[in-house]
Formats: C-alpha cells, sequence, structure tokens
C-alpha cells in the first residue's frame, strides 16, 4: 500500500520568486561598499519589515572554495553551512535585499531565500500561542494520561525493542510527555532508561503520543512511568508483546514451497496445478471481469519533452495494439528534394510513414510540431493519431529525424491478451455452508513477496492436508478463496518493464500525458478504486491526476480487477472474513481506512464488539506469524489503517466490510530491519534480496495467512456466549462510572430506566482511539440492565433480545455512602405476577419474597419488609436527619403498576452499644407514617427520622412492604427502584 514517492516541499508563498532576495524602497545600511552598484533592484518577492533590517537566510551556489574566500572577504554573513553540490557548493548567507541583489549581479548564483523576517514573525505567534496555551492549562491543573500501550518485543534478528503509546488529556497544549522504565522486576524507575515521546498529529488532529520507532533495549522492563510537562503522570506495566513463540509444527509437516519470485503467469499456473492435483478439496473459480491485459499502442516520439525543445516535439501512436500491428509501423521526417514545398503525409507498402515537411524558396523547414500533428491526424490511413508534447502548442519548427519504428516497450515473450484472473477455492465443502475467508495480494504489482504468499499458504493446506490434524481441520471446516494476483498486467509489467510499477497498466491519460515519456506512470491503483469512502465522495489518499502512483481511476469501480474482487464477495456470500497482503513495512491494519482531510471526518469505524474482535483475532493473528522469525509486525503499527498510517481513500478493505460485514484485515510484509551498527531500523523495500528477505517474509506471512483460517475456524464452532459483568471505573460523593466486561470480544446493550433491554437499546461504545470501552456515568442510584453478544450473534444467558424475556442481567450503581451520612441508597423491588415470587433485591443480593398472586380479576395484596438501612450519625452537631423513600411505577414489557400502590409500615430503632460517646440527650429515632397502597410511594414519604438534639448515634430503619395488585394487571417481571435519600 506504500505509495512508492512522496512530494517534499517548503512552504513559500506564492509571492516567492525562483531567486527571491527580500528588497526594501533605497539601498539599506550594510550594503557591501565594495560592490556599490547604479542597476535598478528586482522587483521584490515580499517587502520586508525594518523591525528585522529586511535581511534573509539566502542559499548560494558557488563554484569552488575560492569563491566561499571571496565572499568571506566582502564581509557577507556567511553560516557554518556547507554542502558540496556536485563539483559545486551551496552555503548559506544573511543578506540584505539590496545585498542579495549586488551579488547576483556579481555573478554569484543566487538560490532563493530559506527564512526571513516574516518567517520569524510567523515563529514567534507561534510561541506566544504555545505560552499563552501552556499558562491556560498550568491553571487547570495537571493533564490527564491515559497509557494506550506499553510493551517489549523480539525482532526477527533477536534483539529486544520497547514500544510506547500515551495519550493526553490536553491535547491541543504542546507540552512534553516523557517515558522512563525500569530494567526489570524489582528494579529502580527509570533504570532501563528514559525517553521523551514524539506527539502524532494526522490531518491536523492530535491522535497520541508515541515512540517514533521502537527503541533497542537491554532487560525485559516491567513498569513503565509517563510524564507530562503539564504535571500528568501515569504508571503502568509493561508487558512482552505477543507472549512467547509458539510451538514449531510436527516434523512431518511440509512447507517451503517457494524458491524464487513469480509473475502472475507463474503464480496463476501453480494454483491451477494445485487445483488439478487436489480436485477433491480445490477448485479453480474464474473470475468474470478479464484486465485490459499486458497490451499497448505502439508509439514513437521526435524531439524532447524538456526544455525549449517540447515546442517543436511530437509523437504518434498507432490505433492497433502493438502486438496486433503497430509494432510493424515505422515513421520518418524527412526535407524534401525541392523548394518549395508543402507539408506531406505519405505511406508506403501499408505500414511506413514519412513526414515530408514544408520548406520555402531558400529551404528552409516551415512546418510547426502543431502542423504535423494536424497533417497525421488528418490522413486517411487510419493506423495512427499525433499530438504535440505534454500540452505544448507546438509552435516550433519540426527538425528532420531518421525513421524509427513504433514499438510497444513490451517483452513479445508474455501473453498480451486479457488476462483472465483466478482464484483458488479449497474447502472439503464448497458449497456455502461453511464459514467464507477470502485471502488476497498484488493489487500493487511492485509487491512481488505477496503472490508468494498466496502459493505458500494454498501448498501447505493442500499438501498437509492428509497428514496434519490442524490443516485438515482448517479445510474441513472452512470455504477458503485464495487470489494470489489481483494486477496481473500489472505484475508482468513490473517483471518485464519497470520494476516500480504499482498501479494496473490501463491508460486513463489524454493526449497532453500519453507520450512515450509518461508510459510508466499510466495505470490506476486498485486500491483506491473501490465504492466506499474514495475520491470521489471527497476522502483523502488518492489522486484525480492519471500520472499518480495513487490514481483512483476515472470512477469508481471503474477497473475490471476491482469488479473482479467485489463480484467475489458478493458471488459467495458465506465469506465473513478476508486479508489483503501488501508489502512493505510490517503492518497489520483494518477498517475504517479513509478520511475527509477537513475535521479528519473518518468513515464509521466498527462497533466496540467488533474492533475487540480486531484487536483479540490480532493477537491470534500475529502470535500465528511470530513463530517464524519472531515479532515481524510492531505493536505501534497495529490497529484501524489512519490510526497507523494514513488516509487510503477507496480501498478494498472499506469495501468488503462497508458493504458486506466482511472483517478484513490488511498486512504490509516486510519489517524493517535492525541495522546494529548505525544503530537504526532499515526498510527493506518491495523486491527485498529473495534469499536473505524475500523468501522469509513469504513463510512468515503464510504463517500470518493460517492464522486468520484459524481465527474463521474458531467463529464457525462458536456456540458459547459471553459473560459479562458491569464494572465500577470510579465512584466519588456525587457520581459513579461504570462500564461492561466479557469473558471475549462482545456488544454491550443496556437500560438505566428499568426497562428491559433490547437491540434498540442503547450499546457500549469505544472511548477514543485506541482506548477500549467508554464508561457510563450517573448521578444519583440506578439500576442498570443490560446483556452481551458475540459477533456469531451468541446472546448471554439465552436471552431474547426482542425485550420479552426477563433474562437480562441487572446491578444497582449506588452513588455516595448511604451508611456513612446524607446521601442516597436504593433497593430494587421486582414483582413477580403468575405464579411468579415477588421480590425486593439489593445489591449485596438479599432478597425479599412478598408472595406469590395468580389474577383473579380483583385487587390482591402481596406483603414484605424492606430490607433493614442503618443510618450511623458521627458529626457531633446533633442537627437531626429524615430517610425518605419514593419509588418508580413498576415496569415490564407489557405493563407497567404505578408506584402508588406501594405502601409501607415503618419500623425504626437505636441501635445499643455503639460505642460512641454523646453528650446531652440520648440518641432517639421517629417512626414514619404508615402509607396505605392507593396513596403509597409515588410520592416522598418519610421512612424513619431524628429530631433535632438527639440524632448522634446509630440507628437502624425498615418496615413492612405492602402491594396492590390491580385486577386487571397483565402478567409479567415488574421492577421498581425505590430511592432512599438521607438528609
Amino acid at each position: 500500500m506504500t505509495p512508492s514517492t512522496r512530494n517534499w516541499s517548503t512552504r513559500r508563498r506564492a509571492k516567492r520568486l525562483g531567486t527571491a532576495a527580500i528588497v526594501v524602497g533605497a539601498l539599506i545600511a550594510g550594503s557591501f561598499p565594495a560592490l556599490a552598484s547604479d542597476d535598478p533592484l528586482p522587483p521584490p518577492d515580499r517587502i520586508s519589515s525594518t523591525e528585522e533590517g529586511g535581511v534573509a537566510l539566502v542559499r548560494i551556489v558557488v563554484p569552488d572554495v575560492a569563491a566561499i574566500e571571496r565572499l568571506i572577504s566582502m564581509g557577507v554573513d556567511l553560516t557554518e553551512y556547507r554542502r558540496p553540490v556536485g563539483s559545486s557548493y551551496e552555503v548559506h548567507a544573511v543578506l540584505s535585499p539590496a545585498q542579495s541583489s549586488e551579488l547576483k549581479a556579481l555573478g554569484f548564483d543566487i538560490q532563493g531565500t530559506i527564512y526571513d523576517d516574516e518567517d520569524a514573525k510567523e515563529r514567534i505567534a507561534e510561541r506566544s500561542r504555545t505560552l499563552t496555551q501552556l499558562r491556560a492549562f498550568a491553571a487547570a491543573g495537571a493533564d490527564t494520561l491515559t497509557p494506550l500501550r506499553a510493551e517489549w518485543f523480539t525482532s526477527i534478528d533477536g534483539r529486544r525493542f520497547l514500544s510506547v503509546e500515551v495519550k493526553t488529556g490536553a491535547p491541543d497544549a504542546t507540552n512534553i510527555i516523557t517515558a522512563a522504565w525500569n530494567s526489570g522486576a524489582g528494579t529502580a524507575p527509570g533504570s532501563g532508561g528514559s525517553r521523551a515521546l514524539s506527539r502524532f498529529v494526522d490531518a491536523n488532529v492530535y491522535m497520541y503520543h508515541r515512540l517514533a520507532s521502537p527503541i533497542p533495549i537491554g532487560a525485559a522492563p516491567t513498569e513503565i512511568t509517563y510524564t507530562s510537562t503539564l504535571g500528568g503522570t501515569v504508571t503502568v506495566p509493561v508487558t512482552e508483546w505477543l507472549g512467547a513463540p509458539r510451538e514449531a509444527p510436527a516434523p512431518t509437516y511440509m512447507s517451503d514451497f517457494v524458491d524464487h519470485y513469480m509473475d502472475a503467469t507463474e503464480v496463476t499456473n501453480r494454483i491451477t496445478a494445485l487445483a488439478a492435483q487436489y480436485p477433491g478439496i480445490s477448485e479453480i473459480v474464474e473470475l468474470p471481469y478479464l484486465t485490459n491485459g499486458y497490451r499497448r499502442q505502439a508509439q514513437a516520439q521526435f524531439g524532447l519533452a524538456t526544455g525549449s525543445a517540447v515546442g517543436s516535439s511530437f509523437y504518434v501512436t498507432s490505433k492497433a495494439w502493438g502486438h496486433e500491428g503497430g509494432n510493424n509501423l515505422t515513421i520518418a521526417v524527412e526535407k524534401p528534394a525541392t523548394n518549395p514545398s508543402n507539408l506531406r503525409i505519405t505511406l508506403t507498402g501499408g505500414k511506413d510513414f514519412t513526414v515530408q515537411l514544408a520548406t520555402n524558396a531558400a529551404g528552409t523547414v516551415t512546418s510547426t510540431a502543431a502542423q504535423v500533428v494536424a497533417a497525421i491526424n488528418g490522413d486517411s490511413s487510419n493506423l495512427i493519431t499525433a499530438a504535440t508534447l505534454r500540452g505544448n502548442a507546438g509552435a516550433g519548427l519540426v527538425a528532420v529525424g531518421a525513421r524509427i519504428s513504433l514499438s510497444d516497450g513490451l517483452n513479445p515473450a508474455v501473453n498480451h491478451e486479457p488476462f483472465r484472473v483466478k482464484a483458488l477455492r479449497i474447502g472439503k465443502t464448497r458449497d456455502g455452508s461453511k464459514t467464507g475467508v477470502f485471502l488476497y495480494s498484488q493489487e500493487h504489482a511492485r509487491e512481488w513477496v505477496t503472490p508468494l504468499v498466496a502459493v505458500e499458504t494454498a501448498s501447505r493446506l493442500l499438501h498437509n492436508y492428509s497428514t496434519d490434524a490442524g490443516t485438515k481441520a482448517l479445510v474441513d471446516d472452512l470455504d477458503i478463496f485464495i487470489l494470489p494476483v489481483v494486477n496481473p498486467d500489472g505484475s508482468h509489467y513490473s517483471f518485464n518493464n519497470y520494476n516500480m510499477q504499482r498501479r494496473n497498466m490501463t491508460n486513463h491519460c489524454a493526449a497532453d500525458n500519453a507520450d512515450p515519456g509518461r508510459r510508466n506512470a499510466w495505470g490506476v491503483d486498485l486500491n483506491r478504486n473501490f465504492s466506499v469512502g474514495s475520491l470521489f465522495d471527497g476522502y483523502s489518499g488518492a489522486s484525480s491526476s492519471c500520472v499518480s502512483d495513487t490514481f483512483a481511476g476515472p470512477s469508481e469501480l471503474s477497473e475490471p480487477e476491482a469488479k473482479n474482487e467485489v463480484w467475489l464477495t458478493e458471488q459467495f456470500k458465506n465469506i465473513k472474513f478476508a486479508m489483503n497482503t501488501h508489502s512493505y513495512g510490517g503492518y497489520f491494519m483494518w477498517a475504517p481506512g479513509a478520511y475527509k482531510s477537513a475535521n479528519r471526518e473518518l468513515l464509521p469505524r466498527p462497533d466496540l464488539g467488533t474492533n475487540d474482535f480486531f484487536w483479540s483475532a490480532s493477537e491470534h493473528i500475529l502470535g500465528k506469524l511470530k513463530q517464524s522469525r519472531n515479532s515481524a509486525v510492531w505493536p505501534g503499527r497495529v490497529g484501524p489503517i489512519p490510526d497507523v498510517l494514513y488516509s487510503a481513500a477507496g480501498n478494498s478493505a472499506d469495501e468488503h466490510w462497508t458493504n458486506r460485514g466482511i472483517i478484513g484485515w490488511s498486512f504490509e510484509a516486510g519489517a524493517d530491519v535492525w541495522d546494529a551498527a548505525n544503530g537504526r531500523f532499515v526498510a527493506v523495500g518491495f523486491q527485498p534480496e529473495f534469499a536473505s528477505e524475500g523468501h522469509a517474509e513469504a513463510l512468515e506471512f503464510a504463517d500470518g495467512w493460517l492464522g486468520i483460517l484459524e481465527v474463521a475456524r474458531n467463529y464457525e464452532h462458536d456456540k458459547t456466549a459471553p459473560k459479562s459483568e458491569l464494572v465500577i471505573t470510579k465512584s466519588d460523593a456525587s457520581s459513579t462510572s461504570f462500564t461492561f466486561k466479557a469473558d471475549e470480544a462482545a456488544n454491550f446493550y443496556y437500560t438505566t430506566d428499568g426497562s428491559a433491554p433490547t437491540r434498540d437499546s442503547a450499546k457500549l461504545a469505544s472511548a477514543g482511539v485506541r482506548e477500549g470501552a467508554e464508561s457510563i456515568t450517573v448521578t444519583q442510584g440506578t439500576i442498570v440492565n443490560w446483556f452481551s453478544t458475540d459477533l456469531v450473534g451468541n446472546i448471554e444467558g439465552g436471552y431474547n433480545a426482542s425485550g420479552a424475556d426477563t433474562g437480562y442481567r441487572t446491578k444497582a450503581v449506588k452513588v455516595g455512602a448511604p451508611a456513612e451520612g446524607p446521601g442516597l441508597g436504593l433497593q430494587v423491588i421486582t414483582a413477580s405476577v403468575n405464579g411468579s415470587p415477588l421480590r425486593m433485591r439489593i445489591d449485596n443480593n438479599e432478597q425479599v419474597y412478598l408472595g406469590k398472586v395468580v389474577l383473579d380479576g380483583s385487587t390482591q395484596y402481596l406483603d414484605g419488609n424492606l430490607n433493614k438501612v442503618s443510618v450511623r450519625d458521627p458529626r457531633g452537631t446533633s442537627a437531626g436527619w429524615s430517610l425518605t423513600g419514593q419509588a418508580t411505577d413498576f415496569v415490564s414489557p407489557a405493563s407497567r403498576i404505578l408506584a402508588g400502590n406501594l405502601g409501607w409500615s415503618p419500623t425504626a430503632r437505636v441501635v445499643p452499644g455503639d460505642g460512641l460517646v454523646i453528650e446531652g440527650p440520648a440518641p432517639t429515632v421517629n417512626t414514619g407514617p404508615v402509607v396505605a397502597p392507593g396513596t403509597g410511594l409515588g410520592s416522598a414519604r418519610t421512612l424513619c427520622s431524628a429530631p433535632v438534639g438527639t440524632g448522634m448515634g446509630q440507628f437502624e430503619c425498615g418496615g413492612a412492604l405492602k402491594l396492590g395488585i390491580p385486577g386487571s394487571t397483565a402478567p409479567g417481571k415488574y421492577d421498581s427502584v425505590l430511592t432512599l435519600t438521607l438528609s
């Protein structure tokens, strides 16, 4: 997926001239006396301010050291910078506009402004903004640091590295975060080392702080501390990334089926042969859309595409494909024997064109490139077309040129016809009843390792089926589709013409970009040609330029190669998983993969359960990958595509996930290799040496492909529902925060109003990028009902999520400390009709049974008792207190019983012997009035109270409950929340 080039440029304003020096209205002080000149100054590129004296840092290229010494002798303010440029030198000088102009007049090569006073103003303003932010954050207190990752791992060469990520709660501040780690259990904090972390900002949005790349370490740390210059600090454990390598396969397990890089034809022949060898468990699926083919029109060019010569240049293109006759054509540009003469185009033998240029009486050529192009395009032979170069008007006179043959530039030994793309389908049962897995590679032609991963995986599955139990289980239980070469035309071009070809070979360029010099720049980036989050929808990471390596094509799904992928995933609807493999860089990523740059508007992220599934499955897959040669993928390079890499508009993972719900990953094979001599990581590239690196990559990422098959098989056999719990994440006197956790990746649906949860209820979301589940905060006692479900669809406890069932989970979430002073306490009252016992439940699971009732059309009553509530008053104020209660309506999926139908008969007593020393009157407590059903607890009623002056001590309040059941009540399970308020 990595683009081949990236355009780097220094920001300059549009007013800048190529050799700009800054000038003011008059020659300023500081001009070199020996260089004084009466020549007028050039127009200013930007007017400099007087505060900075109008000076700028300017590039100068000089021919030799003597010229540098001359500048010094003239008093030029040279910096210490000196860089060889061929046989010359680039030096930098601080110059006024006048000085710059004078040096230029003396013949010095002034290359342009690097930095001037307006830049300085911007830096100062930036500094001022930062200081203002820092003051504001300092006034607000320390920032909150959220640790995301802290892991060490062993790389492919056996060395140990550390990778960390942390997020600040003050993302707009330019605070510095440092990480310090120990050197093992029991060692001192920071003894292992420390490092300042880099801010990861993407599309002007702060993501998190991280190490730019993993750093080498000695002993494995167990603890790391993050510290912010804003005062935030947090210490977390450091764990080993992916744990220990897995056990090696059995000695009889066959692997290593690749021994060289293979083009599309070789790879397709290999999978076709495998299908023929193992017809009982495999077959070939021919995809319906033929590619353009390894073919082009033949071309010839007269003149150059650069400099002044471009106006005199033109090129011709055959109308037929090169291999279908275009390569047989020739063309020559000649001067006529007699003068004057008119421009003429002649064709000899049906294949040899001659352009006879026009001349005047003196024999001077008068034909321009535009005239020659018009004459060729007006020819009636219908064999060739012509165009000027790169959109030039073609006003230059054409030069005579010897006869040359038109050529498509392609290898005649390669089949030029449209290519029938083939996929290998592997599985004992291939009728769509098994979970399908789509494994594909080489969307980008130059990534030579990736189809070898496919060949190696397919070979292992088929050759080991009869001897290896694990392989047999995968083939028996899954429906596997392996598409080794998505881009066969590009593959052939990469091997035979231009090794860095990324795209397919379809030329969508108009004449201004269709000359032979552009032949290596044509084609569509297939992984930008899909219909979700595309360039055409405004998403970033693709280009509309037909000569860009990320050209998205003329429209979504314009290319047959992209259509083939869509067809396969739509034709075989049992495909639930996918793996797309690219190179290089050592990444492991998933959807969403694109955003709009404005406000970094991301495609919708998968829900919490799916994202957790991505993470948990990824650990399994990467653990499988690790068994080959340790960690080939770094922790910081795992996650959704834009969180760790960039936006990729119109990529295939988003297409398959958004439109068909296929859980898909993308590998980037070829992790960076540590260069111990220079202390840095070195990239391996698209086509590393096969023996030392490419071969190893193919084998290890085949392990990764087998890992996703294991994940898919577990999914196929998963009949076990998740088990979850409500976890309190934070609690204080005014609020409580909670979340849910399960023993597997799951989604959680919950309610906080006493109603039964359904799939339309609130759904637990992610807290943020790489942060896990959100927390829900409540400010009063709340009954939380919920259920969890995994991605297969297994629901916790077999609960019917339509809301007609009562098998959901429930828990009371308290706020404050009701047993130790003013606050809230709550009890859950559950009434059950038609034989189900009425009961009251509290957080410690104590229950109050109110009896049973069978509806007979008349009003009936159920009796029970409140759980005792302890009140302790050690305040020393004798201010008195009051404990009141109010109930909500009893709610069931079918109906409700009004809270006023619940009554009580309160009781209260002083608890003796509590050990408190009390001055003054002995403690007393009053019982609240009896409240009868019908005028009951729908409003606040007093349960018990202590008068002023006698409220110190410990007390116990309770009472009998009576619930009236109207004869018209619908059967069901009814829940109410009784809130007790101590004030």
